[in-house]
This record gives structure tokens, C-alpha cells and sequence, in this order.
């Protein structure tokens, strides 16, 4: 397609019709067109009326009508201020877990050399900028899907980061992490009960994996126990336990790891306002 910019965005907003707010759709378009044209997303604010061609936009245009979200479009999310490689098979990250990032940061630098384990690591988003932002830090990330580790290992690579990626179930007991210890487990699970689905949009429930987001509405917590009994025996003596949560789910998260035996116990809000994060000490012993 052969046009000016803004004819361009104009065009991928009208095949995007009502998935998203006009704001959203617009921002969206400069996003997938930027990436496509191989130049930085500003020109597309600054120089609207310049003339430019675009090859296969077309294609583009039909994956955003189907709800096709963005990133898995272009291959790539910003996270941390760190450029991620990202496709079907791992969840995008939020910018909600980056507070989680930051939080854990903050507890780490208390910390000589801090020993992290991210569970569910996906992206290996965490993990990698935790690697980054903790460079005395020694760090490990585990994951139950072979596509979400081959994913992490190239991101880690390409960032150039040393993080041990192993494949681990989280629902059994994460005994690839046995025998070792740790300062600070930090995980964002699967938390959003089946029931949720119907009432979310497209771009998640029709292209991102599923095994990512959602649990039985009977047990939401189902990951969060299980991994909160695993870690009694993987942090060390003054380990601190964090996840990112379920906001309808805060109290009765906080019930069960004081149920578990965890000290400590503190939720924080995340930049919309909503219960998001939770950090928690080891039982004593």
C-alpha cells in the first residue's frame, strides 16, 4: 500500500473497527506500521503527510481485525525498558508486572548476592530484568511450556544476560529447584478464573495461551498454594515470597499464605490503583 502515514493509520484503524477504542486503535496502528516501515514511531506524529509505501499491510490489516495483538505482530514488547522477543506461546508482558520487577529490586538490594527464582516465567521477562537490573544477582526461571523456554533462553541471549532457564512444573512440587535455596521466589502465575473469559477481549482470549491465564473457577489459588508449599523449603531463612495477583482475589490470597505459615504479609497497589502484588516472609522454623 502506497500512501501518506496518516492515510495509512486511517486505514488499519477502519479495519480494527470497534476491537478498541479510537485512542487505542490509533496508537496500535502507528505501532504495527512504525515496526513495518522500519522507522520510529514518531515520524508517524511528526511528519503525517509524507508519502510512503508499506508492502503486505494488507496482510497486517486482516491480522488486526482478527484481534492479532500488536506485539505478536511485530514480534517484540517493551519491558522494564528492555526490548523482548515475544510470540504466540507466552503471554505479553504487562506493565503492571514491571512494579512486581521493581518491588523485588528493591528487596534484593538489601542483599549481597541475592539468589531469585521466577516461577512461570513465560517471556522470562522477569527474570531477565531482574538479571539486568541486579547484576550480583544469581538468578533462575522455570517454566512447564517447551515454547515459553525456548522463547526465554533466545530473550536472554539476546539481552545478554546469565539466567538458568530449566523446565519445571509448578504444580509439582518445582522439583528442578530442590536441595537449593533461594532469597526471594517471585512468580506471576496463572490467576484468572475460567468464568472471567467470556467478558475479556479478543486479542487475549483468542490468541494469547491460555495455560498462561486462566485457572478453574473451584480453585483460583490453585498455583499460588502450590507454589507457597514448595517454597517453605526453597527460600532461605529471611526468603520473602512475591507473586503478582488476582485484584478480586487479594484477601483470600493473603488468607491462604497465612494459612501456609507466612510472616510478613504485604499487598501493594498497582498503577491503576488494585490490589496486584504480594510479598511475604518464609515460615519460621
Amino acid at each position: 500500500m502506497r500512501g501518506s502515514r496518516a492515510d495509512i493509520i486511517n486505514y488499519l484503524c477502519a479495519q480494527m473497527g470497534d476491537l478498541y477504542s479510537t485512542e487505542e486503535s490509533r496508537r496500535i496502528a502507528r505501532i504495527v506500521a512504525a515496526h513495518k516501515s522500519g522507522v520510529d514511531e514518531i515520524k508517524f506524529l511528526i511528519e503525517p503527510n509524507e508519502t510512503i509505501e508499506i508492502v503486505d499491510i494488507e496482510h497486517t490489516a486482516k491480522e488486526l481485525a482478527a484481534g492479532r495483538p500488536a506485539q505478536y505482530i511485530t514480534g517484540e514488547c517493551e519491558f522494564c525498558g528492555i526490548k523482548f522477543a515475544i510470540r504466540e506461546g507466552a503471554l505479553i508482558p504487562r506493565p503492571e508486572t514491571e512494579e512486581l520487577v521493581m518491588w523485588a529490586v528493591e528487596r534484593a538490594k538489601a542483599m549481597t548476592s541475592p539468589r531469585i527464582a521466577d516461577i512461570c516465567t513465560g517471556s522470562g521477562c522477569i527474570a531477565i530484568s531482574l538479571a539486568k537490573l541486579l547484576p550480583n544477582a544469581t538468578i533462575t526461571a522455570t517454566d512447564i511450556s517447551d515454547e515459553a523456554i525456548s522463547l526465554a533462553k533466545e530473550n536472554a541471549a539476546t539481552i545478554g544476560v546469565g539466567v538458568e532457564i530449566i523446565k519445571d512444573d509448578a504444580l509439582g512440587g518445582l522439583q528442578g529447584l530442590q536441595g537449593k535455596k533461594y532469597d526471594i521466589i517471585v512468580s506471576n502465575p496463572p490467576y484468572i478464573p475460567l468464568s472471567e473469559r467470556e467478558a475479556m477481549h479478543i486479542n487475549v482470549t483468542h490468541h494469547e495461551p491460555h495455560i498462561a491465564l486462566f485457572v478453574e473457577d473451584n480453585n483460583p489459588l490453585l498455583f499460588y498454594r502450590a507454589i507457597a508449599r514448595a517454597a517453605q523449603e526453597l527460600l532461605s531463612e529471611q526468603g520473602c515470597l512475591m507473586f503478582e495477583i488476582h485484584s478480586p482475589l487479594s484477601k483470600e490470597c493473603t488468607d491462604m499464605l497465612k494459612e501456609e505459615g507466612y510472616t510478613h504479609i504485604e499487598v501493594r497497589k498497582d498503577l491503576f490503583g488494585r490490589d496486584r502484588m504480594i510479598c511475604c516472609q518464609r515460615p519460621p522454623k
